[in-house]
């Protein structure tokens, strides 16, 4: 790995390591509800106009393609 690109890896990986394992779950939800967060604020920004239920069905759709990409 390269330190430049990633100069708090190692500090990660020590933080990750005093936590117990119901702490890095719990972690693992928090950041799974900010990126599902992040990217229904992200298509609300690139289609303003639209409705939420034609949001939805957009973050959907995406997200199976992601899902689904082995298929």
């Amino acid at each position: 790995m390269n330190i430049k690109k990633h100069p708090n890896h190692k500090l990660y990986i020590q933080t990750l390591r005093r936590m117990s394992p119901e702490q890095r779950l719990l972690k693992a939800f928090e950041l799974s509800q900010f990126s599902r967060e992040l990217f229904l604020h992200g298509l609300r920004k690139r289609f303003p106009d639209l409705p939420d239920d034609e949001i939805k069905k957009i973050y959907l759709e995406r997200l199976n393609k992601c899902h689904n990409r082995n298929y």
